[in-house]
C-alpha cells in the first residue's frame, strides 16, 4: 500500500469508526467534541477494537462491531469527562 493512499484510508476509517462511536452513545450524554477528536477517537476504537479482534480470531464484522463498540466506550468516557469539566 502507497503512503498516501495509506493515510487517506486511515483517517477516512478512523472518521467513520468515530462517528458510528458517537452514534452508539445516547445523546443526552454526548459532550460537543470536535471532528478532530472524533477522528482520533475513531482511530483508537478501531486500534483497539482489531486488537481484540485478532485476539479472538474474528472476522470482519465481528471486526467491525468490535472496533464501533471500542470508539463508543471513548467517546463516552470523552463526553463524561467534558462534561464534568464544564460544570
Amino acid at each position: 500500500m502507497e503512503t498516501p493512499t495509506g493515510i487517506v484510508s486511515v483517517l477516512l476509517t478512523g472518521c467513520a469508526i468515530g462517528l458510528l462511536g458517537r452514534l452508539a452513545v445516547p445523546a443526552r450524554r454526548q459532550a460537543p467534541i470536535g471532528c478532530l477528536m472524533t477522528v482520533l477517537i475513531g482511530l483508537l476504537g478501531a486500534a483497539l477494537g482489531l486488537v481484540v479482534a485478532t485476539s479472538v480470531d474474528a472476522g470482519w464484522l465481528l471486526t467491525l462491531l468490535l472496533q464501533v463498540a471500542a470508539a463508543a466506550v471513548l467517546v463516552f468516557l470523552v463526553s463524561a469527562a467534558g462534561g464534568r469539566q464544564q460544570r
